[in-house]
């Protein structure tokens, strides 16, 4: 009897040690996907330093001008339901090679582009790259790391997802303060060219081609479902949350997405498996890593335009006091991984918030007249918190799941942190207006107090994910 419990506790331990699907150099094997998902995020922010330039050079107004980024993530959000489905019927290889060379496209049709209709035709083709590549980033790594390394690769996705949003208008600031905004687009091709030669040469095939029945009308209700919703929340940061345009458009998105994960939830073989949140384990670090997303997206819509109109800093400037905060968050980004490997994610969790909160009532004291390191120090501490709370919830929730369910779960864990990623800063946009409208002083103290009550909605955020995080179990870990 003891001799069978010590061969159990062995194998059980081997396990542990190998790969669902080896290969001799994971982390060579993801390095085109990890370049190609860092230029796919970095794209998502880099443009919101640069869209008062693009209104001018454009002639187009701030609502026109939005949809740079609305486009973006329209096309984000209806690809990325369905790549769990397309890496059924295609290998990883063509998924990820055609991924960047869309995103290749996009970009120079982007920077080639004289008016609005072609930027934005631009923009939309990069959302497919995107879409594409961020599930399969996920899936991928819990395929060829063996589990005792999953937390280092969830380290170096969580630097891809965390370091590109808040360095994006860094990069931006300085491009824009020597070049004009094309070099935005054509400063991402050299990058994606590197990526498409690693994924050429060193990307294996670790996907399961099962070519399953096309379910169509899912299909087109998870693209008018998932489409709507991330419509319908960015015209609410221009048109308001009371206008009849947005508030159908959301109420019929709803629906739609409901009648679609029930009809995912009693089909044999659905496009997304739903039922995996059923899994407590699961469901529990997914959404802290929506909610962390949530704050990310939020924040970093609103710190530049305070630099710029609260603090009145020179775009070129922005991008530079913004640089210290991206470093910090690479740093913090590459080792949580890797101690969410060695130390209680539940620990790394909790305290990641637990600094986002702190980092975010810093800048609820700030004022126009506040002092420069200040304002840096606070956007540091944030930049610590966010990283490190993330690695260890996406480990812990997709560490749950099994082979067969990957992929699912990667998927939805992707699919609704754009979401809700796209509905805090939708959030936090409105805010703003409604704190600038409200507020009779200076255009500077009036916009301070704008951000103010946008922070106050990302804190809100940030308590109720501290409060979630108590509750990932040690066992665990």
């Amino acid at each position: 009897m003891e001799k069978s419990l010590e061969t159990h506790a062995s194998q059980a331990k081997n396990r542990e040690r190998v790969a669902a699907k080896p290969v001799a150099h994971p982390f060579i094997a993801m390095l085109g996907m990890l370049i190609g998902g860092f230029v796919g995020m970095l794209s998502e922010t880099s443009l919101n330093i640069a869209l008062p330039s693009l209104m001018t050079a454009l002639h187009v107004n701030i609502g026109t001008i939005q949809w740079l980024v609305t486009g973006y993530m329209l096309v984000i959000g209806i690809v990325l339901p369905l790549s769990s489905l397309l890496s059924r019927l295609f290998s990883t290889r063509q998924i990820i090679i055609f991924a960047i060379i869309a995103f290749i496209i996009g970009a120079m049709i982007s920077a080639l582009a004289s008016n609005f209709p072609v930027l934005l035709l631009g923009r939309m083709i990069q959302g497919i790259g995107t879409g594409l590549i961020l599930p399969l980033m996920f899936t991928v790594a819990t395929l060829i790391f063996p589990p005792y390394k999953l937390g280092a690769a969830m380290g170096l996705i969580g630097l891809v997802i965390m370091f590109a949003p808040a360095v994006g208008p860094t990069l931006s600031g300085i491009i824009l303060g020597a070049l004009s905004w094309q070099w935005i687009f054509w400063m991402f091709i050299p990058f994606l060219v590197i990526a498409l030669i690693l994924a050429v040469k060193y990307l294996p095939n670790v996907g399961n081609i099962t070519k399953p029945k096309i379910d169509f009308f899912s299909i087109l209700l998870s693209t008018l479902g998932f489409g709507g919703l991330v419509t319908g929340v960015s015209l609410a940061s221009d048109q308001g949350w009371t206008s009849a345009v947005v508030l159908s458009t959301l109420i019929v998105s709803i629906l739609l997405l409901a009648w679609y994960i029930k009809r995912q939830l009693s089909a044999s073989e659905p496009i997304l498996n739903f039922r995996i949140f059923a899994n407590r384990q699961y469901r529990t670090g997914a959404i802290l890593v929506m909610m962390d997303f949530g704050i990310i997206l939020s924040s970093m819509y609103l710190l530049p335009m305070f630099w710029q109109n609260g603090l009145a800093i020179p775009v070129a400037l922005t991008g530079i006091v913004m640089l210290p905060g991206g470093i910090v968050n690479a740093i913090v980004s590459a080792i949580a991984g890797r101690y969410a490997d060695l130390i209680s994610k539940r620990l790394l969790s909790v305290t990641g918030f637990m600094l986002t909160i702190i980092g975010i009532g810093l800048f609820l004291f700030a004022t126009s007249t506040s002092a420069i390191w200040y304002v840096i120090l606070a956007h540091i501490v944030i930049m610590i918190g966010i990283p490190l709370s993330m690695s260890p919830a996406q480990t812990f929730g997709l560490s749950a799941l099994d082979q067969q369910t990957s992929s699912d779960g990667s998927t939805i864990m992707n699919t609704f942190q754009q979401i809700v990623g796209a509905i805090a800063t939708a959030i936090a946009t409105a805010l703003l207006g409604v704190g600038q409208q409200f507020s009779a002083a200076t255009r500077q103290i009036a916009f301070t107090n704008g951000v103010h009550l946008g922070f106050i909605f990302t804190l809100i955020i940030a308590i109720a994910a501290l409060c979630l995080s108590f509750t990932m179990t040690k066992k665990s870990n």
